[in-house]
């Protein structure tokens, strides 16, 4: 299973971005999509998640500014990120969890900065 993450990039505060993970095994299989986050000295955190019935979960820190869908026919999701500010730096990773074990993505760069 690979996962392939682009989206990344340079924004300026209160700008939007929109990442894609594209997962090369069908996601109807997936018990769980997320999206986490590591910046610069910092441990990763979960930004959000997504169930196979469709039930989604933000962290406190992006509620009301992310969004994630899927797009179950292209097998990818995505995270619409927007009213991005300086602390959402940091590299954003994929994860696909299955029955039979849990896959990462190598992660984008996300950059928040005038």
């Amino acid at each position: 299973v690979h996962l392939v993450e682009s989206g990344g990039g340079l924004v300026q505060p209160g700008g939007s971005l929109r990442l894609s993970c594209a997962v090369s095994d069908s996601i109807w299989s997936i018990i769980r999509m997320s999206w986490y986050r590591q910046a610069a000295g910092n441990s990763r955190e979960l930004v959000a998640d997504i169930t196979n019935s469709g039930r989604t979960n933000y962290a406190v820190a992006v509620k009301g500014r992310f969004t994630l869908s899927r797009n179950n026919a292209k097998d990818t999701v995505f995270l619409q990120m927007n009213s991005l500010r300086a602390e959402d730096t940091a590299v954003y990773y994929c994860r696909a969890e299955f029955n039979t074990g849990i896959y990462w993505g190598q992660g984008t760069q996300v950059t928040v900065s005038s």
